[in-house]
C-alpha cells in the first residue's frame, strides 16, 4: 500500500506545531520593531533579548555572543569574509578549509581567492574525516582562519572539531565551524568546545526557512558583512525578523531537550544501513558509526541517482542525491569525489535523512521500496546487463 514518507530532513524540515504556536503572537500582537523607542518597540525588544538568551543557553554561550542572520549561508559568509578582512590587517591572508565543505563555505573561499587570499583545501579519508596531518602541514603563521564543518551534510560524518581547534589556535588562526547539520543533533557546549565562530540554521531544526545565527566568541572581532543600522549591536544591519527568531529559539530548545531521544533515530538509521547495503553492488558512504543520527548515504552502482529519486518519489518517498543546494547540478557530488568515489559511482548515490518524526513504518516502507526501484532501474541499464551476462559465464 502506497504511503508518503519524507526522508529529506537534511535539506529542510517541517515547521513543528510548537514552533508555529510560539511565533504567532509576533504576527498578531507583538509585531513591533525592537529598535523603536516607544512601548510597542520596547515590548518587541524584550522578546528579542529573551530569544537570544534562550538560543545562547541551548549552546552553552553568552547572549552577547549570538547574532541572528537570515540563514546559515549568510552566517557562513559573514564568518569567513569577516574574519578574512579583519585578519588581513594583521598580515594574515591564508585560509584553510576542507574539500567537503558546503558550497556556502567553498564558494566564499573561492571568491576570496580571486581577491588575493591564498586558500588551502585539505583532503579527507575514505570516510570523509579531515586528514589532521595534512591540516597541521597546511596551517601556518600566515593563516587567518581554519573553516571546517562540524558534520557533513551529505554523508553525515562528524569531524574531530576539538583537535582541529587546537591545530588552528597553535598558529594563532581563528577557527570557524559550519554546524548547520550538527546543531540539535549532537551535544554542543560552547563553554567547552573552543571554536571561535559557529553557524546554525533554523530550517534544519523544524523552524522556518529564513532564519539562522552566528556565534562569535567574546573577544573575537570580525568585520561586518551587512551594514545599515545599529541592529545586532551594530554588527549586522537590518530589522530583526522577530517571529522567526522566536521560532528558532523554540525549535532549538525542543531539539536540544530531545538529543537523548535521538538513540531511536540512530536505531532506525542503522536498520536502513544494514538492510539497504544488502543490495548487490551497494556501498555506505561516510563513517559507519561516527556520523549524524539521521543521515544515510548509500551508493548504488549501474544506476543514476536522479532516476532513483524520481521513481522513489512515484512510490511516495522523498529523498535526495546529496545537498539540496546543488540539486540542479548534474555534476557528481564533490563530497563523494573527495572521499575517493569514482565519478561513475558517485552519480548513483542516495541520501536518506530521517528525524525524530520518522516512524518504524516509514523505515519499513523505505526498506521495501528502495530495492524494488534499484532493480527496476538496473534492468533498464545496458551496464547491468553486462554484469548479469558476466555472472552467467
Amino acid at each position: 500500500m502506497k504511503r508518503y514518507v519524507y526522508a529529506d530532513n537534511a535539506a529542510t524540515t517541517s515547521v513543528s506545531p510548537e514552533v508555529i504556536a510560539e511565533m504567532m503572537p509576533c504576527f498578531e500582537s507583538d509585531w513591533g520593531n525592537p529598535s523603536s523607542l516607544h512601548s510597542k518597540g520596547r515590548e518587541a525588544k524584550v522578546i528579542l533579548d529573551n530569544a537570544r538568551a534562550r538560543v545562547a543557553r541551548c549552546l552553552g554561550a553568552e547572549p552577547s555572543e549570538i547574532y541572528f542572520t537570515s540563514c546559515g549561508t549568510e552566517a557562513d559568509n559573514w564568518a569567513i569574509r569577516g574574519a578574512a578582512m579583519r585578519m588581513k590587517k594583521k598580515g594574515r591572508c591564508h585560509i584553510v578549509t576542507s574539500a567537503i565543505e558546503h558550497h556556502a563555505v567553498l564558494h566564499t573561499c573561492q571568491a576570496l581567492e580571486k581577491e588575493g587570499f591564498e586558500i588551502t583545501y585539505v583532503g579527507v579519508d575514505e570516510f570523509g574525516t579531515v586528514n589532521l596531518d595534512e591540516l597541521r602541514e597546511a596551517v601556518t603563521d600566515k593563516t587567518a582562519l581554519v573553516a571546517i564543518m562540524y558534520a557533513n551534510n551529505e554523508i553525515g560524518t562528524i569531524e574531530p572539531i576539538r583537535e582541529i581547534c587546537d591545530i588552528a589556535h597553535a598558529k594563532g588562526a581563528l577557527m570557524f565551524t559550519d554546524a548547520v547539520q550538527a546543531v540539535g543533533n549532537v551535544e554542543i557546549n560552547l563553554k567547552e568546545l573552543p571554536v571561535d565562530m559557529l553557524s546554525l540554521s533554523g530550517h534544519k531544526l523544524h523552524a522556518p526557512k529564513g532564519i539562522g545565527a552566528l556565534y562569535i566568541r567574546r573577544g573575537v572581532v570580525i568585520d561586518n558583512l551587512i551594514e545599515g543600522g545599529a541592529q545586532e549591536r551594530r554588527k549586522r544591519g537590518g530589522t530583526e525578523n522577530l517571529p522567526y527568531i522566536v521560532g528558532l529559539a523554540k525549535a532549538l530548545e525542543v531539539a536540544t531537550e530531545n538529543i537523548p531521544a535521538l538513540a531511536s533515530v540512530r536505531e532506525k538509521r542503522d536498520r536502513l544501513i544494514e538492510e539497504l547495503t544488502k543490495i548487490p553492488y551497494s556501498k555506505l558512504n561516510g563513517h559507519r558509526t561516527n556520523r549524524l543520527p539521521g543521515i544515510v548515504n548509500i551508493g548504488f552502482e549501474f544506476i543514476e541517482g536522479e532516476s532513483l529519486l524520481l521513481w522513489l518519489d512515484i512510490a511516495g518517498i522523498c529523498a535526495s542525491t546529496g545537498s539540496a543546494c546543488s540539486s540542479e547540478s548534474l555534476e557528481p557530488s564533490h563530497v563523494l569525489i573527495a572521499t575517493g568515489v569514482p565519478h561513475e559511482k558517485a552519480h548513483g548515490s542516495l541520501r536518506i535523512s530521517i528525524s525524530r518524526e520518522t516512524t518504524d513504518e516509514d523505515i519499513d516502507y523505505i526498506i521495501e521500496n528502495v530495492p524494488l526501484v534499484v532493480e527496476k532501474l538496473r534492468n533498464m541499464s545496458p551496464l547491468w546487463e553486462d554484469v548479469v551476462k558476466a555472472g552467467k559465464n
